[in-house]
């Protein structure tokens, strides 16, 4: 069973949810835009635990999001609805992993209004804006694959096979294999008992790091070709443009993975990777499109989600992200400087 180390403040939304997906009938569960491999883990973790309680479950995915990243294609999302349902209203919406809802392509559609029926958020990130009617925010746990694993067995769900491999991949994804900082004991008491449960380890293992099309290879070689780095090598960037997708025939979620590249490069406090929407986002200022910046903290004492949160984004303390009109080079001006408050405000080194 799962421990119990977090606070009450942590836990106070757990009974809510708890009684809510005992009670409720009909459900729609749904993640964050551009959904990773907690977010689609946690997005199948919690339908499957629904329909293990005998409620009508759908599971959306906006089409503008599809295809998925082909790492997470083999989890067994073929039902997933690419449109809000028609009844959308009257079910219990359910967001994992979303720690504000305009991060949802469907926000304006799932939006709590006049009529509609409870809205349940589940995350595990510390920036959440507690967007639903009930919330379940836990800042401690290392996924929010971990927070459904812990709700089914508070509802007395079996952890069979399926549900045990769409939380593990989960699990690997957010914990980064269990290297991060976010890994716990309780991290790896979740593995222990999914690996019982049937997890092969190694299969996922090579499913979603080892195969990889070549695209994303040579993506990365573009990438690592463009990186700069300022401020005494603190800072560690690089830039994906279109015309590097376009030469290495390669999706938008190739990029996943470039960042940690950078983030492992000796020296660096804050690793920075910038790519141009290919979604037809709206022109910069310089031309080019409009990019989605994610945010590496390889220096424990930063917080990369008060960088993002300057532009309208948001994340974790190691991990973060958003999207930007800026140009290029005023990019790396609001970098250099936010990262430069960052340390200037860092207690005196005793």
């Amino acid at each position: 069973m799962p421990g119990s180390t977090e606070t009450a403040v942590l836990r106070s939304g757990r009974a809510a949810v708890l009684e809510q997906l005992r009670a409720l009938e009909r459900a729609v569960v749904v993640t964050h835009e551009r959904p990773d491999g907690d977010a689609l883990g946690s997005l199948l973790g919690m339908h499957e635990l629904l329909l293990a309680l005998g409620h009508d479950s759908v599971m959306f995915v906006a089409e503008s999001d599809l295809p998925l990243p082909s790492e997470y294609r083999f989890l067994p999302l073929q039902g997933v609805i690419t449109q809000p349902p028609a009844d959308v209203a009257s079910r219990t919406v359910i967001f994992v992993d979303c720690g504000n809802i305009e991060r949802n392509p469907a926000a304006e559609r799932l939006r709590p209004s006049e009529g509609w029926g409870t809205i349940i958020n589940v995350d595990h990130h510390h920036d959440n804006s507690r967007f639903g009617s009930v919330n379940y925010v836990d800042p401690s746990a290392s996924c929010t694959a971990e927070m459904v694993w812990e709700l089914a067995h508070a509802l007395e769900v079996p952890i069979d096979t399926e549900l045990a491999v769409a939380l593990y991949v989960g699990l690997i994804t957010d914990t980064g294999c269990f290297m991060y900082e976010n890994t716990s004991p309780r991290a790896h008491l979740m593995a222990a008992e999914l690996i019982e449960a049937g997890v092969d380890v190694h299969a996922i293992y090579q499913q979603v790091y080892e195969d990889i099309p070549f695209a994303k290879l040579a993506l990365l070689a573009r990438g690592l070709a463009n990186v700069q780095r300022y401020d005494e090598d603190r800072l560690t960037v690089a830039y994906l443009s279109a015309e590097d997708f376009a030469a290495a025939g390669a999706q938008e979620s190739y990029a996943e993975g470039v960042i940690d590249h950078l983030r492992a490069v000796r020296g660096t406090a804050v690793a920075a990777l910038a790519r141009d929407r290919l979604d037809g986002g709206s022109a910069a200022p310089d031309g080019g499109r409009q990019r989605k910046v994610s945010l590496r903290a390889a220096d424990t004492r930063l917080d990369v989600s008060a960088i993002a949160r300057l532009q309208g984004g948001g994340g974790h303390r190691a991990a973060a992200g958003f999207s930007t009109s800026l140009s290029w080079e005023d990019l790396v001006t609001f970098l250099r400087n936010a990262l430069a408050a960052q340390l200037r405000d860092l207690p005196a080194e005793t």
